[in-house]
């Protein structure tokens, strides 16, 4: 198996050691790499102990052309390249309006192509609140950079806010300092639920550390400030492998007119707090292209990401709203899925401190949970808790013709330990009920 190792010092921080390359990213090996930041590693330790993001980055092979430093990892916003930004020439990777056309977020047309469609998602109100671990020095300044480069409405200090968590009431913490893998972390999911809700209010909340204390810690002050702003939704691309006490604090996700998302990890298994009985658990798709000649990018099929989590939780009962689903004695995930594989993944902008800067490829789980929060916020149904979400979501399901109307159902593609599970049609621990099409039922 082909291993990707990186070798100067500074990326090594991000990266951590050798990473195998999983099979289903193999089919791109002559265009780039597949790594795994050091944030999205699991050690035994760590579990029920410390959270890990699901973050994979695709790094072209030809870099080079881009004046882009041999052992970092971002596309540099090159001033004499035109354009400074994505979409760049010879690739296809996913951009704002490209998502919007796919899931009929905006009026589509044929191929939904990523270097020519430009119609982005509008909209969006009240609020968004992305939980994460340690500072993003320059989150306001690398979102307004993003948001440029597409066409998206720039941020500002009454639209965008950065919260360290901690102290009294949960809100008044000090600057946690950095960590480039969580910073990346980050990167990924303001962007991405800006790019879904340009009009909702972002409420970046910083966790002390990835400790499961802190991240609740920080959970509960991102509940705060959401329900102060009216409502909407909250997206926690981080997880953990299941532990034996993890119900105690599913709690933590419950508030009246706030929904909850999480990210159901990048591995075969499951994790929480995606499968919390109080979160919609959001897993991932692969979005096939064409990937050359003159209709490179054009849409084929969307289909499961092998590497996406899912199954049946080992402690968290079945919950009511998944009466539905095939029986069971414990909570099965994801609920829905979209867009995650690393070598069909989203532009992503940031200065780093180790990756460099500034176009990162970003895949992983943690591009659907705030693609999912920012969709949902924009639909504008603002349901009253996530079970009244998940309500909607199985009622949907088990009615043919709303279901066929509201999801993508998955039907190729496979996931799980040996590859065992299938997409199937219908729901599946593959992908759930699927993707989204257009805002109904959200």
């Amino acid at each position: 198996m082909r291993q990707v190792i990186v070798s100067s010092a500074a990326a090594a921080l991000l990266l951590g050691s050798a990473i195998s390359m999983p099979a289903q990213e193999r089919s791109l090996a002559h265009k780039g790499r597949v790594v795994i930041p050091d944030s999205s590693i699991e050690r035994p330790e760590d579990i029920g102990y410390r959270m890990h993001t699901n973050t994979r980055i695709f790094v072209p092979a030809d870099r080079a052309k881009f004046g882009a430093e041999p052992n970092g990892l971002a596309l540099p916003d090159v001033a004499g390249l035109t354009p400074a930004g994505p979409p760049f020439p010879g690739y296809a990777f996913e951009t704002p309006a490209s998502i919007a056309c796919l899931y009929g977020l905006v009026a589509k047309v044929a191929g939904c192509n990523p270097n020519t469609f430009k119609t982005n998602p509008t909209g969006g109100t009240k609020a968004i609140g992305i939980v994460d671990a340690y500072d993003y020095p320059t989150a306001m300044a690398d979102l307004n950079a993003f948001s440029t480069q597409f066409g998206l409405p720039t941020v500002t200090a009454s639209t965008f806010k950065v919260v360290f968590a901690g102290g009294t009431g949960g809100c008044a913490g000090s600057d946690p300092g950095n960590n480039p893998g969580w910073e990346g972390e980050q990167a990924l999911d303001i962007d991405m639920a800006h790019a879904m809700s340009p009009k909702a209010k972002i409420f970046l909340v910083e966790a002390a550390s990835n400790s499961l204390t802190d991240l609740l810690v920080a959970e509960d002050c991102a509940t705060k400030l959401v329900a102060a702003a009216g409502g909407g939704e909250i997206s926690n691309s981080w997880g953990g492998s299941e532990f034996s006490t993890e119900t105690s604090n599913d709690s933590d996700f419950v508030h009246s007119g706030i929904v909850y998302f999480a990210s159901t990890g990048d591995t075969s298994g499951t994790e929480w707090p995606s499968v919390s009985t109080n979160v919609v658990a959001a897993g991932g798709t692969t979005i096939r292209r064409v990937n050359s000649g003159a209709t490179l990018g054009n849409f084929i099929a969307e289909a499961a990401w092998e590497d996406g989590g899912g199954g049946l939780s080992l402690y968290e009962p079945r919950p009511s709203y998944q009466s539905v689903l095939p029986a069971a004695s414990h909570r099965f995930v994801p609920d829905v899925s979209s867009d995650a594989n690393p070598n069909t993944g989203v532009w992503v902008y940031d200065n780093n401190p180790s990756g460099g800067c500034c176009w990162y490829v970003y895949g992983g789980t943690s591009v659907a949970s705030p693609t999912w929060s920012g969709i949902v916020n924009r639909a504008g149904h603002f349901a009253a808790s996530s079970a009244a979400e998940l309500t909607t979501i199985y009622t949907a399901y088990g009615t043919a013709a709303t279901y066929a109307a509201d999801y993508n159902d998955i039907t190729t593609g496979f996931c799980s330990f040996y590859d065992a599970n299938l997409a199937v049609v219908n729901w599946d621990v593959c992908t759930g009920v699927g993707s989204p099409k257009t805002y109904v039922g959200k």
